[in-house]
């Protein structure tokens, strides 16, 4: 399968949209410390956070790579197939991001990427642009976008919750 859409790679360059796309950034704070940094980047890169989100995940390997094809099913029934463009593994800075193949919804490259800033302050960032592919992502118009959104602020809510500790519970 090939991808969909041209510039793969672009969601590396944060805020960069190409025309006739449209952009999405939700930024959500997770905790505080390496250990909440190391957990939530592992979450992220074994595909955790989003088997947690309860969206299905089929993929080539147990770990994001590039190259790594994936499958996420949503609500069992719409399949968005993907592969991995790009993958980040530094001492603050963990994620990857996929871009859209032949038969997904949506047509275009999403990145979660989880970051340590210098306070200590662990956050998630979905980075996303797409446009619709199919005929029905065409005819829900603004409202998968709307769902897009809820989506992303999902991945952080979820990903808050893998990696809060037991105490909180």
């Amino acid at each position: 399968m090939s991808f969909t859409y041209d510039h793969v790679g672009a969601t590396r360059e944060t805020g960069f949209c190409p025309p006739g796309f449209h952009p999405l950034h939700v930024r959500t704070r997770i905790g505080e410390g390496e250990d909440v940094f190391r957990r939530a980047a592992e979450a992220v890169m074994t595909w955790e956070m989003h088997r947690a989100m309860g969206v299905g995940v089929d993929a080539s390997a147990d770990r994001a790579a590039t190259g790594v094809d994936v499958t996420v099913t949503l609500a069992g029934v719409i399949k968005a197939p993907c592969r991995v463009v790009w993958t980040v593994e530094e001492y603050r800075r963990t994620g990857w991001a996929y871009g859209t193949l032949t038969g997904h919804p949506e047509c275009g490259e999403e990145a979660f990427v989880v970051e340590r800033t210098g306070d200590g302050t662990v956050w998630l960032t979905v980075n996303a642009f797409s446009r619709p592919a199919k005929w029905y992502s065409r005819a829900g118009g603004p409202a998968t976008r709307g769902l897009q959104h809820a989506y992303a602020r999902r991945c952080g809510a979820v990903l808050r919750r893998l990696c809060a500790p037991a105490s909180e519970f």
